[in-house]
């Protein structure tokens, strides 16, 4: 009796053991099968997961989309799969072809949509802002009207004119990004990268400090028009800094000028005086006057060699350098004073 029992046990314990497994397998079998089944919706979609989202809300908000035909059934299929604890929150971007592993890898595994703002060469602290501020996908914390001195202090920075210390390039960010973050990188950057350049630099030169080379770039920046002419218009004012020449460059002359400023730079403005007037001051102005990118830094910190101390545009983005006054003043009669008709101070290409 007692070996019939034994025997009678085994055999249940074994069916049980194979219902088990059979059970096993029809589920993994039924979840991959699951995964494998295309979307409901069949296009391209951006999936925006808020921080903090629940498996439960993820599958609401995938159904909302109509992505998924059953909420229920996707947050099972998360569960199954072990990946509940590993759903990411962002943007992203789903193809039109994904299934629902597809649709679940992307929440786990996937890469966050990217976009772009660039800092343009030449712009000053107020255009670089209006164009952050414009930016869709970057959340905005400081004032629409923010000053300088202020805009620093957000920053964590000490400085009060904020004018030429952020990095003009390209940067990739995800969505929800704010602007101080922003900012802090490109401040960072231009540091990294004039420390580095200042390191390099040659010998003899004329200036005492990092900062003087970031003003003097910023000029330069702003007097370039084919970007091969940096290293020569960089020449001409580091000789007119050796020789005690005033440096006369008109964008500081503008800089200085502000609002008063409207398009037409005439002889009164030349004789106007601002701290940033280089045709009444000797020497450098207090600070730079736009941002400078890193050809006008090592231009400044490695000028052409050459006798010019002078230059005027030629009308075609181009200008012509001149080691003498009388020299000079041809070519202003040459190409300013009878201004052709396509006159214009880019390149074309440019």
């Amino acid at each position: 009796m007692r070996t019939f029992i034994f025997k009678t046990i085994t055999l249940l314990l074994f069916l049980a053991g194979i219902a088990l497994v059979a059970a096993a397998w029809a589920l993994i079998y039924g979840v991959d099968m699951y995964g494998q089944q295309p979307l409901k919706a069949q296009q391209q979609t951006t999936l925006t997961i808020a921080s903090g989202s629940s498996v439960k809300q993820i599958a609401q908000q995938l159904k909302s989309q109509g992505l998924v035909e059953y909420d229920w059934l996707f947050a099972l299929y998360i569960r199954a799969k072990g990946k509940a604890q590993q759903l990411k929150a962002g943007e992203f971007e789903l193809q039109a072809s994904a299934n629902h592993q597809d649709l679940l890898n992307t929440l786990v595994n996937g890469k966050q949509r990217q976009y772009s703002i660039t800092l343009v060469e030449g712009w000053n602290v107020r255009q670089m802002l209006r164009a952050i501020t414009k930016h869709p996908q970057i959340t905005h914390t400081l004032p629409v009207s923010v000053d300088q001195e202020s805009l620093l202090e957000a920053l964590g920075q000490t400085s009060k004119h904020a004018e030429g210390l952020f990095f003009p390039d390209t940067y990739f960010f995800t969505a929800g990004m704010s602007d101080k973050d922003l900012l802090l990188r490109a401040y960072r950057k231009m540091d990294k990268v004039l420390t580095t350049e200042w390191q390099q630099r040659k010998e003899g030169l004329p200036y005492q400090s990092p900062y003087e080379v970031l003003i003097m770039a910023s000029i330069v920046e702003k007097e370039t028009g084919a970007a091969g002419e940096r290293p020569q218009i960089a020449g001409v004012f580091t000789r007119r800094l050796e020789k005690g020449m005033r440096l006369q460059t008109d964008p500081t002359v503008i800089y200085g000028l502000g609002d008063k400023y409207q398009g037409n730079l005439t002889r009164k403005h030349l004789r106007q005086p601002t701290p940033y007037n280089t045709y009444t001051i000797k020497g450098l102005p207090p600070t730079p006057i736009a941002l400078p990118g890193k050809a006008a830094i090592d231009a400044v910190l490695n000028p052409a060699p050459g006798k010019s101390l002078y230059f005027v545009a030629k009308g075609d983005g181009s200008h012509y350098f001149s080691a003498t006054l009388k020299e000079h003043n041809r070519a202003v009669r040459k190409y300013q004073l009878n201004r052709r008709d396509n006159y214009r101070s880019q390149p074309v290409n440019n």
